[in-house]
């Protein structure tokens, strides 16, 4: 199994976002600021890539039966982790994801990577994958984020970089916004991806 095709598979073939459609709860709803979503990116991609791995160690201990609650409890320690860490050292960004941050836990993302892929590998394919998925989710929630914020506020990382004149287009900041710019998002992705396999 190439390790650079498990990656890019992961991140661009298989986007999770994109491609996939799932774990669209948290992209829609912490995507108003770069910040935020730089944040939710890479704590998806630390949850992804760890469970992954314990996972694919644990794959031939963990009955059938009882998989899918194994793997939230997997998922769980690694969130709860993050919680503990963004508590301590970035409270702001920690209450800026809010409930959203627990609820990576059932992110169908990281159940869909842990069931479909780390279930059935080996550890460092299994870890790639993570990494690869979890870039790929990162991609799509800063494209969201960087959209949303530049139209919506005029500004980036809470720098302003359009004029100050600029109104702002308030749908962006509202949930409606976060679906139609989703929508473009996912039509021009699929664009690109077509024309490269032509």
């Amino acid at each position: 199994m190439k390790l650079s095709k498990v990656f890019t598979d992961g991140a661009f073939k298989n986007n999770p976002v994109f491609i996939q459609l799932i774990g669209l709860c948290s992209v829609l709803a912490i995507t108003n600021n770069i910040t935020n979503s730089l944040a939710m990116g890479m704590a998806v991609t630390f949850v992804m890539m760890m469970s992954n791995g314990v996972v694919s160690i644990l794959r031939n201990v963990i009955p059938d039966k009882i998989r899918i609650p194994c793997f939230i409890v997997v998922i769980a320690t690694f969130v709860t982790v993050v919680q503990m860490i963004l508590q301590a050292y970035s409270p702001t960004i920690y209450n800026a994801l809010g409930i959203f941050l627990p609820l990576i836990v059932v992110n169908c993302a990281i159940l869909g990577e842990a069931e479909g892929f780390a279930y059935k590998n080996k550890l460092v394919p299994s870890l790639v994958d993570g990494i690869g998925a979890g870039i790929g989710y990162t991609i799509a929630v800063l494209s969201m984020g960087f959209f949303r914020e530049l139209l919506g506020y005029g500004t980036l990382f809470d720098k302003q970089i359009l004029p100050e004149a600029f109104p702002g287009i308030g749908l962006m900041g509202a949930p409606a916004g976060a679906f139609i710019l989703l929508g473009f998002l996912i039509a021009g992705y699929r664009r690109i991806l077509s024309r490269r396999a032509d």
